[in-house]
């Protein structure tokens, strides 16, 4: 027989998943805005366009990563590493950092990293998504666009990464337990 307080439990969840759902309707409701098909350069030195980045998709997720000092966004970036494979099967999946491609292979190499991975040095790509001020503090986050039959990339919608997201589930696992003091590292 379920208590008071999982009764109260099971109600919030469902208010939480109701919320998300109400949450989803309204980024679906932005309208897109055609960007730049902007340059990159991938971790083994070579140019892509973001269009490439597509692959035979007409939809494409970005990570906005902040590069290798950040432990956080390499928590990420390692989570991700496990969906390569269902992520690439509904759309194009790429990391994108400002860190230089030498230092995106070598620390990608050393994580066991399958995806996309590029840098966006020299850009104008995260500020114009909104994720690099004027100033040039980074933040994290990822982005949805979307690729017309003309060729022309739309940004469709976006989220920021952070400690208890929706896009990192360790954090909603992490919530099950009575400690909340906890911060990833690079090895354990």
């Amino acid at each position: 027989m379920r208590s008071n307080l999982d009764k109260k439990i099971a109600k919030a969840e469902r208010a939480l998943t109701r919320c998300r759902e109400k949450l989803t309707a309204l980024r679906r409701k932005q309208p897109p805005k055609e960007i730049p098909n902007y340059t990159f350069t991938r971790a083994n030195g070579k140019k892509a366009k973001l269009a490439a980045l597509f692959g035979d998709k007409d939809e494409l997720l970005v990570i906005h990563n902040m590069g290798a000092s950040c432990p956080y966004c390499t928590l990420w970036a390692d989570g991700f590493n496990g969906f390569v494979p269902h992520l690439e099967d509904r759309a194009g999946f790429a990391v994108i950092s400002e860190d230089d491609p030498k230092t995106q292979k070598k620390f990608a190499a050393k994580r066991g990293w399958k995806f996309q991975l590029l840098s966006s040095r020299g850009t104008r790509f995260r500020e114009d998504v909104g994720y690099k001020s004027v100033g040039g503090d980074l933040w994290p986050g990822v982005s949805a666009f979307k690729k017309d039959r003309h060729g022309k990339i739309f940004h469709l919608a976006h989220a920021q990464l952070g400690p208890g997201d929706l896009y990192c589930s360790i954090w909603h696992l992490f919530d099950l337990l009575p400690e909340k003091d906890w911060g990833p590292k690079y090895s354990y």
